[in-house]
Protein backbone atom coordinates (compact mmCIF):
# COMPACT_ATOMS: atom_id res chain seq x y z
CA UNK A 1 0.00 0.00 0.00
CA UNK A 2 1.86 3.30 -1.10
CA UNK A 3 1.08 6.24 0.12
CA UNK A 4 1.48 9.38 -2.68
CA UNK A 5 4.82 10.43 -1.19
CA UNK A 6 5.94 7.05 -1.52
CA UNK A 7 4.75 6.33 -4.74
CA UNK A 8 6.59 9.84 -5.64
CA UNK A 9 9.85 8.68 -4.29
CA UNK A 10 9.33 5.51 -6.26
CA UNK A 11 9.28 7.41 -9.59
CA UNK A 12 12.03 9.56 -9.11
CA UNK A 13 14.19 7.34 -8.04
CA UNK A 14 13.10 4.89 -10.51
CA UNK A 15 13.78 8.23 -13.43
CA UNK A 16 17.07 8.53 -12.09
CA UNK A 17 17.51 5.25 -12.56
CA UNK A 18 16.60 5.06 -16.32
CA UNK A 19 18.99 8.15 -16.78
CA UNK A 20 21.92 6.58 -14.82
CA UNK A 21 21.71 3.47 -17.74
CA UNK A 22 20.92 5.99 -20.48
CA UNK A 23 24.10 8.16 -19.35
CA UNK A 24 26.09 4.96 -18.78
CA UNK A 25 25.35 3.26 -22.19
CA UNK A 26 27.16 7.12 -23.93
CA UNK A 27 30.43 6.32 -22.24
CA UNK A 28 33.24 4.21 -22.29
CA UNK A 29 33.92 1.70 -20.52
CA UNK A 30 35.64 2.25 -16.62
CA UNK A 31 36.20 -1.12 -16.33
CA UNK A 32 36.85 -3.81 -18.46
CA UNK A 33 37.50 -7.58 -17.19
CA UNK A 34 38.90 -9.88 -20.21
CA UNK A 35 40.14 -12.91 -20.88
CA UNK A 36 37.72 -14.52 -18.34
CA UNK A 37 35.49 -17.11 -18.27
CA UNK A 38 31.86 -15.06 -17.36
CA UNK A 39 29.08 -17.16 -15.62
CA UNK A 40 25.66 -14.06 -16.31
CA UNK A 41 23.73 -16.66 -14.27
CA UNK A 42 20.92 -15.83 -16.90
CA UNK A 43 18.53 -18.36 -17.74
CA UNK A 44 19.72 -20.15 -20.81
CA UNK A 45 22.69 -18.13 -20.66
CA UNK A 46 25.95 -19.10 -22.77
CA UNK A 47 29.54 -18.26 -20.76
CA UNK A 48 30.93 -14.74 -22.10
CA UNK A 49 34.64 -14.43 -22.24
CA UNK A 50 34.46 -10.50 -20.67
CA UNK A 51 32.42 -8.10 -19.09
CA UNK A 52 32.48 -4.12 -19.11
CA UNK A 53 31.73 -1.67 -16.25
CA UNK A 54 30.53 2.07 -16.27
CA UNK A 55 30.41 3.89 -13.29
CA UNK A 56 27.94 1.53 -10.88
CA UNK A 57 26.41 -0.85 -14.03
CA UNK A 58 27.53 -3.56 -16.22
CA UNK A 59 27.12 -2.12 -19.62
CA UNK A 60 28.63 -4.35 -22.09
CA UNK A 61 28.70 -8.30 -21.68
CA UNK A 62 30.26 -10.44 -24.05
CA UNK A 63 34.19 -10.07 -25.41
CA UNK A 64 33.02 -8.02 -28.95
CA UNK A 65 31.04 -5.60 -26.74
CA UNK A 66 33.53 -4.67 -24.61
CA UNK A 67 36.15 -4.53 -27.29
CA UNK A 68 33.86 -2.27 -28.68
CA UNK A 69 33.56 0.46 -25.74
CA UNK A 70 36.88 -0.04 -24.67
CA UNK A 71 38.82 3.25 -24.79
CA UNK A 72 42.31 4.77 -23.71
CA UNK A 73 41.24 5.79 -20.39
CA UNK A 74 39.66 2.33 -19.85
CA UNK A 75 41.06 0.04 -16.78
CA UNK A 76 41.30 -3.37 -18.59
CA UNK A 77 42.02 -5.89 -16.15
CA UNK A 78 43.20 -9.82 -17.45
CA UNK A 79 41.81 -12.26 -15.41
CA UNK A 80 43.69 -15.01 -17.00
CA UNK A 81 40.89 -17.30 -17.08
CA UNK A 82 39.62 -16.62 -14.12
CA UNK A 83 35.74 -17.39 -12.79
CA UNK A 84 33.31 -13.75 -13.34
CA UNK A 85 29.86 -14.75 -11.73
CA UNK A 86 27.15 -12.55 -10.22
CA UNK A 87 28.18 -11.68 -6.44
CA UNK A 88 26.92 -13.85 -4.05
CA UNK A 89 23.67 -12.58 -2.03
CA UNK A 90 24.05 -14.33 1.11
CA UNK A 91 20.08 -14.63 2.08
CA UNK A 92 20.48 -15.14 5.81
CA UNK A 93 22.64 -13.36 8.18
CA UNK A 94 22.44 -12.10 11.88
CA UNK A 95 24.82 -9.67 10.56
CA UNK A 96 25.68 -7.50 13.72
CA UNK A 97 25.95 -10.64 15.72
CA UNK A 98 28.23 -12.19 13.49
CA UNK A 99 30.22 -9.21 13.15
CA UNK A 100 30.52 -8.62 16.89
CA UNK A 101 31.95 -12.33 16.98
CA UNK A 102 34.94 -11.88 14.78
CA UNK A 103 36.71 -10.22 18.17
CA UNK A 104 35.27 -12.99 20.57
CA UNK A 105 36.85 -16.30 21.40
CA UNK A 106 37.17 -18.85 18.86
CA UNK A 107 35.19 -22.22 20.83
CA UNK A 108 33.43 -23.99 17.91
CA UNK A 109 36.12 -25.94 17.41
CA UNK A 110 37.37 -26.60 20.92
CA UNK A 111 36.81 -30.72 21.53
CA UNK A 112 37.51 -30.74 25.23
CA UNK A 113 35.92 -28.96 28.30
CA UNK A 114 39.55 -28.09 29.69
CA UNK A 115 40.58 -26.43 26.20
CA UNK A 116 36.86 -24.92 26.43
CA UNK A 117 37.46 -23.18 29.66
CA UNK A 118 40.80 -22.48 29.21
CA UNK A 119 39.55 -20.36 25.50
CA UNK A 120 37.17 -18.29 28.13
CA UNK A 121 39.64 -17.85 30.73
CA UNK A 122 42.12 -16.41 28.81
CA UNK A 123 39.41 -13.79 27.25
CA UNK A 124 38.29 -13.36 30.86
CA UNK A 125 41.75 -12.37 32.05
CA UNK A 126 42.51 -9.81 29.08
CA UNK A 127 39.45 -8.34 29.63
CA UNK A 128 38.40 -8.53 33.36
CA UNK A 129 34.63 -7.61 34.00
CA UNK A 130 33.84 -7.10 30.38
CA UNK A 131 31.14 -9.53 29.42
CA UNK A 132 31.64 -12.38 27.36
CA UNK A 133 28.77 -12.52 24.69
CA UNK A 134 30.28 -14.57 21.51
CA UNK A 135 32.49 -17.75 20.80
CA UNK A 136 29.98 -20.14 19.73
CA UNK A 137 29.36 -24.05 21.25
CA UNK A 138 28.21 -27.28 19.96
CA UNK A 139 28.04 -29.82 22.68
CA UNK A 140 28.35 -32.26 19.77
CA UNK A 141 31.90 -31.18 19.79
CA UNK A 142 32.46 -31.44 23.65
CA UNK A 143 31.51 -35.22 23.71
CA UNK A 144 27.77 -35.10 23.73
CA UNK A 145 26.56 -33.43 26.97
CA UNK A 146 25.28 -29.65 27.28
CA UNK A 147 27.45 -27.54 28.89
CA UNK A 148 27.25 -26.28 32.65
CA UNK A 149 28.45 -23.13 34.44
CA UNK A 150 30.50 -25.55 36.45
CA UNK A 151 32.70 -26.09 33.38
CA UNK A 152 34.02 -22.29 32.96
CA UNK A 153 32.98 -20.90 36.50
CA UNK A 154 36.60 -21.61 37.91
CA UNK A 155 38.17 -20.42 34.77
CA UNK A 156 36.22 -16.86 34.22
CA UNK A 157 35.39 -15.93 37.53
CA UNK A 158 33.69 -12.69 37.80
CA UNK A 159 33.69 -11.84 34.56
CA UNK A 160 29.76 -12.49 33.47
CA UNK A 161 29.12 -15.04 30.36
CA UNK A 162 26.74 -15.28 27.82
CA UNK A 163 27.68 -17.58 25.09
CA UNK A 164 25.35 -18.83 22.62
CA UNK A 165 25.20 -22.34 21.48
CA UNK A 166 26.17 -22.32 17.59
CA UNK A 167 22.52 -22.31 16.40
CA UNK A 168 21.67 -18.52 18.70
CA UNK A 169 18.62 -20.58 20.26
CA UNK A 170 20.24 -21.38 23.31
CA UNK A 171 22.87 -19.49 25.53
CA UNK A 172 25.64 -20.77 27.81
CA UNK A 173 26.24 -18.53 31.25
CA UNK A 174 28.56 -18.71 34.06
CA UNK A 175 27.61 -18.28 37.89
CA UNK A 176 28.57 -15.00 37.59
CA UNK A 177 26.20 -13.70 34.71
CA UNK A 178 23.55 -15.61 36.12
CA UNK A 179 23.58 -13.80 39.04
CA UNK A 180 23.26 -10.63 36.82
CA UNK A 181 20.64 -11.69 35.51
CA UNK A 182 18.45 -12.58 38.72
CA UNK A 183 17.75 -16.08 37.62
CA UNK A 184 17.76 -18.70 40.68
CA UNK A 185 16.21 -21.64 41.13
CA UNK A 186 13.07 -20.01 41.88
CA UNK A 187 12.64 -18.19 38.24
CA UNK A 188 9.95 -19.79 36.27
CA UNK A 189 10.40 -21.09 32.41
CA UNK A 190 9.15 -18.22 30.23
CA UNK A 191 6.26 -18.58 27.89
CA UNK A 192 8.37 -20.21 24.74
CA UNK A 193 11.38 -20.36 27.22
CA UNK A 194 13.73 -23.07 28.72
CA UNK A 195 15.78 -22.64 31.87
CA UNK A 196 17.59 -25.87 31.85
CA UNK A 197 18.06 -27.33 35.20
CA UNK A 198 19.95 -30.26 37.04
CA UNK A 199 18.61 -32.73 39.00
CA UNK A 200 18.42 -30.64 42.43
CA UNK A 201 16.22 -27.98 40.50
CA UNK A 202 19.27 -25.50 40.13
CA UNK A 203 20.46 -23.65 37.10
CA UNK A 204 22.45 -25.52 34.98
CA UNK A 205 23.71 -21.72 32.95
CA UNK A 206 22.19 -22.84 29.69
CA UNK A 207 18.73 -21.16 28.91
CA UNK A 208 17.01 -21.81 25.48
CA UNK A 209 15.22 -19.52 23.17
CA UNK A 210 12.69 -16.94 24.91
CA UNK A 211 14.25 -17.52 28.31
CA UNK A 212 17.42 -15.79 27.10
CA UNK A 213 16.00 -12.51 27.15
CA UNK A 214 16.11 -12.76 30.74
CA UNK A 215 19.62 -12.09 30.53
CA UNK A 216 19.31 -9.93 27.18
CA UNK A 217 18.17 -7.28 29.36
CA UNK A 218 21.30 -6.65 31.47
CA UNK A 219 23.72 -6.97 29.08
CA UNK A 220 24.98 -3.67 28.79
CA UNK A 221 24.53 -2.06 25.20
CA UNK A 222 27.41 -1.24 22.93
CA UNK A 223 27.95 1.90 21.97
CA UNK A 224 27.98 3.38 18.19
CA UNK A 225 31.56 3.71 18.14
CA UNK A 226 31.90 -0.09 19.05
CA UNK A 227 28.73 -1.32 17.08
CA UNK A 228 29.97 0.65 13.62
CA UNK A 229 33.50 -0.23 14.00
CA UNK A 230 32.07 -4.07 14.85
CA UNK A 231 29.93 -3.73 11.13
CA UNK A 232 32.73 -2.27 9.25
CA UNK A 233 34.87 -5.38 9.97
CA UNK A 234 31.85 -7.90 9.14
CA UNK A 235 31.52 -5.66 5.92
CA UNK A 236 34.87 -6.44 5.12
CA UNK A 237 34.92 -9.80 5.85
CA UNK A 238 32.26 -10.88 4.16
CA UNK A 239 33.45 -9.07 0.63
CA UNK A 240 36.63 -11.34 1.14
CA UNK A 241 34.33 -14.11 0.69
CA UNK A 242 32.83 -12.99 -2.85
CA UNK A 243 29.40 -11.50 -0.71
CA UNK A 244 27.81 -8.11 -2.10
CA UNK A 245 24.85 -8.45 -0.36
CA UNK A 246 22.96 -9.96 2.45
CA UNK A 247 19.66 -10.62 3.94
CA UNK A 248 18.99 -9.68 7.73
CA UNK A 249 15.89 -11.56 9.45
CA UNK A 250 15.79 -10.07 12.81
CA UNK A 251 13.23 -11.57 15.20
CA UNK A 252 14.06 -9.69 18.15
CA UNK A 253 15.91 -6.25 17.99
CA UNK A 254 16.31 -3.86 15.79
CA UNK A 255 19.82 -2.86 16.38
CA UNK A 256 21.04 -3.97 13.17
CA UNK A 257 18.28 -2.59 11.91
CA UNK A 258 19.54 1.14 13.40
CA UNK A 259 23.15 0.56 13.04
CA UNK A 260 22.81 0.32 8.83
CA UNK A 261 20.68 3.52 8.81
CA UNK A 262 23.31 5.11 10.72
CA UNK A 263 26.20 3.60 8.57
CA UNK A 264 23.93 4.88 5.13
CA UNK A 265 24.12 8.25 6.78
CA UNK A 266 27.81 8.21 6.23
CA UNK A 267 28.10 7.43 3.01
CA UNK A 268 28.18 4.05 1.17
CA UNK A 269 28.23 1.06 2.72
CA UNK A 270 30.20 -1.10 0.91
CA UNK A 271 28.28 -4.01 1.00
CA UNK A 272 24.49 -4.18 0.43
CA UNK A 273 21.87 -4.95 2.95
CA UNK A 274 18.34 -6.11 3.22
CA UNK A 275 17.27 -5.73 6.66
CA UNK A 276 14.19 -7.17 8.17
CA UNK A 277 12.56 -6.36 11.96
CA UNK A 278 10.61 -8.27 14.17
CA UNK A 279 7.34 -8.94 13.23
CA UNK A 280 5.30 -8.13 16.56
CA UNK A 281 6.45 -4.68 15.43
CA UNK A 282 4.93 -4.52 11.71
CA UNK A 283 3.21 -0.86 12.53
CA UNK A 284 6.25 0.65 13.32
CA UNK A 285 7.87 -0.61 10.30
CA UNK A 286 4.28 0.29 8.43
CA UNK A 287 4.69 4.14 9.62
CA UNK A 288 8.56 4.33 8.44
CA UNK A 289 7.94 3.00 5.27
CA UNK A 290 4.93 5.52 5.06
CA UNK A 291 7.43 8.41 6.14
CA UNK A 292 11.09 7.46 5.32
CA UNK A 293 10.18 4.83 2.19
CA UNK A 294 12.22 1.79 1.75
CA UNK A 295 15.94 2.81 2.02
CA UNK A 296 17.94 2.17 -1.53
CA UNK A 297 20.15 -0.25 -3.42
CA UNK A 298 22.68 0.47 -0.09
CA UNK A 299 20.93 -0.34 2.76
CA UNK A 300 17.02 -1.33 2.29
CA UNK A 301 14.39 -2.19 4.43
CA UNK A 302 10.35 -2.64 4.56
CA UNK A 303 9.87 -6.63 5.53
CA UNK A 304 9.42 -8.44 9.01
CA UNK A 305 10.73 -11.66 10.50
CA UNK A 306 9.07 -14.09 13.03
CA UNK A 307 9.87 -17.25 14.93
CA UNK A 308 7.65 -20.32 14.84
CA UNK A 309 9.68 -22.33 16.41
CA UNK A 310 13.10 -23.05 17.87
CA UNK A 311 15.94 -25.42 16.49
CA UNK A 312 16.72 -29.05 16.00
CA UNK A 313 19.83 -28.78 18.61
CA UNK A 314 18.33 -27.39 21.34
CA UNK A 315 15.23 -30.19 20.64
CA UNK A 316 13.06 -26.49 20.68
CA UNK A 317 12.51 -26.93 16.62
CA UNK A 318 8.62 -28.37 16.65
CA UNK A 319 7.40 -31.96 15.33
CA UNK A 320 4.46 -33.82 15.18
CA UNK A 321 5.93 -36.57 16.88
CA UNK A 322 8.01 -36.77 19.94
CA UNK A 323 11.74 -36.33 19.37
CA UNK A 324 12.99 -39.88 18.98
CA UNK A 325 15.55 -39.19 21.83
CA UNK A 326 13.72 -37.05 24.44
CA UNK A 327 10.24 -38.71 24.84
CA UNK A 328 7.31 -36.45 25.42
CA UNK A 329 8.89 -33.49 23.73
CA UNK A 330 7.81 -31.97 20.70
CA UNK A 331 9.65 -28.62 20.84
CA UNK A 332 8.55 -25.00 21.60
CA UNK A 333 6.59 -22.93 20.22
CA UNK A 334 8.35 -19.29 20.66
CA UNK A 335 5.20 -17.37 19.69
CA UNK A 336 1.96 -18.61 19.46
CA UNK A 337 -0.19 -19.30 16.31
CA UNK A 338 -2.70 -17.03 17.37
CA UNK A 339 0.22 -14.02 17.40
CA UNK A 340 1.86 -14.77 14.56
CA UNK A 341 -1.57 -15.15 12.55
CA UNK A 342 -2.82 -11.52 13.40
CA UNK A 343 1.05 -10.04 13.08
CA UNK A 344 0.92 -11.81 9.96
CA UNK A 345 -2.03 -10.76 8.46
CA UNK A 346 -1.62 -6.77 9.62
CA UNK A 347 2.26 -6.85 7.98
CA UNK A 348 0.67 -8.43 4.89
CA UNK A 349 -2.45 -6.37 4.43
CA UNK A 350 0.25 -2.99 4.77
CA UNK A 351 2.36 -4.58 2.01
CA UNK A 352 5.30 -6.11 4.39
CA UNK A 353 7.65 -9.09 3.01
CA UNK A 354 6.98 -11.65 5.91
CA UNK A 355 9.29 -14.38 6.72
CA UNK A 356 8.75 -16.58 9.14
CA UNK A 357 11.63 -18.97 11.14
CA UNK A 358 10.16 -22.82 10.74
CA UNK A 359 12.44 -26.40 11.54
CA UNK A 360 10.29 -28.68 12.47
CA UNK A 361 7.80 -30.82 10.32
CA UNK A 362 4.89 -29.51 12.84
CA UNK A 363 5.87 -25.76 12.76
CA UNK A 364 6.51 -25.80 8.88
CA UNK A 365 3.04 -27.19 8.30
CA UNK A 366 1.44 -24.42 10.46
CA UNK A 367 3.08 -21.67 8.87
CA UNK A 368 2.53 -23.10 5.49
CA UNK A 369 -1.52 -23.37 6.59
CA UNK A 370 -1.27 -19.37 7.65
CA UNK A 371 0.00 -17.95 4.49
CA UNK A 372 -2.43 -19.86 2.49
CA UNK A 373 -5.06 -18.38 4.94
CA UNK A 374 -3.91 -15.10 4.94
CA UNK A 375 -3.04 -14.76 1.27
CA UNK A 376 -6.56 -15.75 0.43
CA UNK A 377 -7.96 -13.41 3.30
CA UNK A 378 -6.07 -10.27 2.02
CA UNK A 379 -5.85 -10.99 -1.65
CA UNK A 380 -3.49 -11.10 -4.59
CA UNK A 381 -0.20 -9.22 -4.43
CA UNK A 382 3.27 -9.98 -5.30
CA UNK A 383 3.92 -10.49 -1.58
CA UNK A 384 6.88 -13.35 -1.67
CA UNK A 385 6.24 -15.05 1.52
CA UNK A 386 9.65 -16.06 2.99
CA UNK A 387 9.95 -19.72 5.29
CA UNK A 388 13.44 -19.01 6.58
CA UNK A 389 14.95 -22.73 7.18
CA UNK A 390 12.44 -24.98 5.99
CA UNK A 391 14.48 -27.88 7.50
CA UNK A 392 11.67 -30.78 7.98
CA UNK A 393 9.11 -31.25 5.70
CA UNK A 394 5.92 -33.65 5.59
CA UNK A 395 6.09 -35.01 2.28
CA UNK A 396 2.73 -33.57 1.68
CA UNK A 397 4.30 -29.66 2.77
CA UNK A 398 7.11 -30.01 -0.16
CA UNK A 399 4.93 -29.53 -3.03
CA UNK A 400 2.68 -26.63 -1.19
CA UNK A 401 6.12 -24.22 -1.41
CA UNK A 402 5.34 -23.68 -5.65
CA UNK A 403 1.80 -24.33 -5.41
CA UNK A 404 1.51 -21.32 -2.85
CA UNK A 405 4.71 -19.41 -4.04
CA UNK A 406 6.26 -19.62 -0.78
CA UNK A 407 10.53 -19.26 -0.84
CA UNK A 408 12.09 -21.95 0.92
CA UNK A 409 15.15 -19.98 2.34
CA UNK A 410 17.63 -22.37 3.36
CA UNK A 411 20.86 -22.77 4.47
CA UNK A 412 22.94 -25.91 3.27
CA UNK A 413 25.92 -25.53 6.00
CA UNK A 414 23.33 -26.70 8.33
CA UNK A 415 22.63 -29.88 6.24
CA UNK A 416 26.28 -31.28 6.50
CA UNK A 417 27.05 -29.99 10.06
CA UNK A 418 22.94 -31.16 11.78
CA UNK A 419 23.73 -34.66 9.37
CA UNK A 420 26.79 -35.96 12.09
CA UNK A 421 23.57 -36.30 14.45
CA UNK A 422 19.77 -35.41 12.79
CA UNK A 423 19.23 -39.22 13.11
CA UNK A 424 19.60 -39.14 16.58
CA UNK A 425 17.18 -36.51 17.38
CA UNK A 426 14.08 -37.86 14.82
CA UNK A 427 14.70 -40.83 13.75
CA UNK A 428 15.51 -42.71 10.00
CA UNK A 429 11.56 -42.10 8.79
CA UNK A 430 11.57 -38.40 9.42
CA UNK A 431 14.91 -37.76 7.40
CA UNK A 432 13.04 -38.54 4.39
CA UNK A 433 11.95 -34.94 4.36
CA UNK A 434 15.14 -33.07 6.16
CA UNK A 435 17.24 -30.51 3.97
CA UNK A 436 15.07 -31.53 1.04
CA UNK A 437 16.65 -28.75 -1.49
CA UNK A 438 16.51 -31.09 -4.59
CA UNK A 439 13.00 -32.18 -3.97
CA UNK A 440 11.84 -28.57 -3.53
CA UNK A 441 13.82 -26.91 -6.46
CA UNK A 442 12.30 -30.13 -8.46
CA UNK A 443 8.93 -29.60 -7.96
CA UNK A 444 9.20 -25.85 -8.80
CA UNK A 445 9.61 -23.90 -5.64
CA UNK A 446 11.76 -20.91 -5.29
CA UNK A 447 15.12 -22.09 -3.25
CA UNK A 448 17.39 -19.42 -2.03
CA UNK A 449 20.77 -20.41 0.17
CA UNK A 450 22.73 -18.62 2.64
CA UNK A 451 24.61 -19.10 5.87
CA UNK A 452 22.50 -18.08 8.60
CA UNK A 453 25.58 -16.18 9.88
CA UNK A 454 27.18 -16.59 12.64
CA UNK A 455 25.28 -19.82 13.35
CA UNK A 456 27.78 -21.07 10.19
CA UNK A 457 30.85 -19.06 8.43
CA UNK A 458 29.91 -16.28 6.17
CA UNK A 459 31.28 -17.98 3.21
CA UNK A 460 29.15 -19.73 -0.06
CA UNK A 461 31.81 -21.65 -1.15
CA UNK A 462 31.24 -23.95 2.14
CA UNK A 463 27.65 -23.73 1.51
CA UNK A 464 27.90 -24.12 -2.31
CA UNK A 465 30.16 -27.65 -1.08
CA UNK A 466 27.40 -28.59 1.05
CA UNK A 467 24.48 -28.56 -1.51
CA UNK A 468 26.38 -30.25 -4.31
CA UNK A 469 28.26 -33.36 -1.91
CA UNK A 470 26.21 -33.57 1.18
CA UNK A 471 29.56 -34.76 2.73
CA UNK A 472 29.26 -34.07 6.64
CA UNK A 473 32.25 -31.87 8.26
CA UNK A 474 33.33 -34.95 10.36
CA UNK A 475 33.78 -36.85 7.06
CA UNK A 476 31.24 -39.94 8.28
CA UNK A 477 29.55 -39.87 4.84
CA UNK A 478 31.99 -39.24 1.63
CA UNK A 479 29.49 -40.00 -0.94
CA UNK A 480 26.62 -37.45 0.49
CA UNK A 481 23.97 -37.59 3.38
CA UNK A 482 20.54 -38.41 1.68
CA UNK A 483 22.71 -37.88 -1.25
CA UNK A 484 19.03 -37.82 -3.60
CA UNK A 485 19.18 -34.18 -2.64
CA UNK A 486 22.40 -33.41 -3.94
CA UNK A 487 22.01 -29.95 -5.96
CA UNK A 488 24.11 -29.08 -8.79
CA UNK A 489 26.48 -26.39 -9.37
CA UNK A 490 24.71 -24.45 -12.04
CA UNK A 491 21.29 -25.00 -9.72
CA UNK A 492 23.23 -24.07 -6.72
CA UNK A 493 25.00 -20.99 -8.17
CA UNK A 494 21.51 -19.84 -9.41
CA UNK A 495 20.29 -20.35 -5.65
CA UNK A 496 22.75 -17.85 -4.04
CA UNK A 497 22.34 -15.03 -6.50
CA UNK A 498 19.28 -15.19 -9.33
CA UNK A 499 16.65 -16.63 -6.80
CA UNK A 500 18.34 -14.65 -3.59
CA UNK A 501 17.74 -11.18 -5.49
CA UNK A 502 14.50 -12.31 -6.13
CA UNK A 503 14.24 -13.00 -3.00
CA UNK A 504 14.31 -9.34 -1.91
CA UNK A 505 12.59 -8.12 -4.63
CA UNK A 506 15.61 -6.88 -6.87
CA UNK A 507 15.69 -9.65 -9.74
CA UNK A 508 15.48 -6.53 -12.00
CA UNK A 509 18.67 -5.11 -11.03
CA UNK A 510 20.82 -8.19 -8.97
CA UNK A 511 21.73 -11.82 -9.18
CA UNK A 512 22.91 -11.44 -12.88
CA UNK A 513 25.11 -10.09 -15.00
CA UNK A 514 23.57 -8.56 -17.79
CA UNK A 515 23.82 -5.03 -19.69
CA UNK A 516 22.23 -2.38 -16.82
CA UNK A 517 22.59 -5.10 -13.91
CA UNK A 518 24.50 -3.08 -10.91
CA UNK A 519 28.20 -3.93 -11.28
CA UNK A 520 28.41 -6.50 -8.35
CA UNK A 521 30.65 -9.25 -9.53
CA UNK A 522 33.04 -11.92 -7.80
CA UNK A 523 36.22 -13.54 -9.39
CA UNK A 524 37.26 -16.84 -8.56
CA UNK A 525 40.39 -18.93 -8.93
CA UNK A 526 38.25 -21.75 -10.34
CA UNK A 527 35.48 -22.38 -12.28
CA UNK A 528 32.95 -23.32 -10.20
CA UNK A 529 30.79 -25.34 -12.83
CA UNK A 530 33.74 -28.30 -13.83
CA UNK A 531 35.42 -27.79 -10.43
CA UNK A 532 35.74 -31.33 -8.69
CA UNK A 533 33.33 -30.36 -5.72
CA UNK A 534 35.52 -32.02 -3.14
CA UNK A 535 37.95 -28.81 -4.04
CA UNK A 536 35.66 -25.99 -3.75
CA UNK A 537 36.48 -24.80 -0.04
CA UNK A 538 39.80 -23.98 -1.30
CA UNK A 539 38.19 -22.29 -4.18
CA UNK A 540 39.79 -18.33 -3.66
CA UNK A 541 38.00 -15.39 -4.12
CA UNK A 542 40.22 -13.48 -5.85
CA UNK A 543 38.23 -10.04 -6.63
CA UNK A 544 34.91 -8.81 -5.19
CA UNK A 545 33.36 -5.85 -7.14
CA UNK A 546 30.11 -3.84 -5.74
CA UNK A 547 28.38 -0.89 -7.13
CA UNK A 548 31.14 -1.08 -9.83
CA UNK A 549 34.31 -0.67 -7.32
CA UNK A 550 36.57 -3.33 -6.63
CA UNK A 551 36.22 -3.59 -2.41
CA UNK A 552 38.40 -6.92 -2.17
CA UNK A 553 41.41 -8.40 -3.82
CA UNK A 554 44.59 -7.20 -5.56
CA UNK A 555 44.20 -3.59 -6.40
CA UNK A 556 40.99 -2.55 -4.33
Amino acid sequence: MLNRRSFLTHTASASLVIASRAWAADRPLDIALVNATVWTGQPNGALEKALGITGDRITAVGADAVRARTAKSTRVIDLGGAFVMPAFVDNHTHFLRGAVMLTQPNLLDSTSRADFAARLGATARSRPGKWILGGSWDEHRLGGELPTRQWIDAATGDTPVAIPRTDLHSYLLNSAALKLAGITRNTPDPAGGVIVRDAKGEPTGVLKDNAKDIVDRVIPAPTNADTDEAMYKGIAHGLSKGVAQVHNPEPFDWNTYVALRRLRAQGETGMRFYTMTPIQDWEKMVAIVAKDGRGDDWVRWGAVKGLADGSLGSRTAVFHNDYSDAAGQKGVRVNSIENLRTWVTGADAHGLQVAIHAIGDEANDDVLDMFADIAAKNGPRDRRFRIEHAQHLTATAIPRFARQKVIASVQPYHAIDDGRWAVQRIGPKRLQGTYAFKSLIDSGAVVTFGSDWPVAPLDPLTGLYGAITRRTIDGANPNGWLPDQKVSAEKALVCYTRNNAYAGFTEDRTGQIKQGFLADITVLDANLLTVDPEKIPSVKVLRTFVGGKQRFGEGA
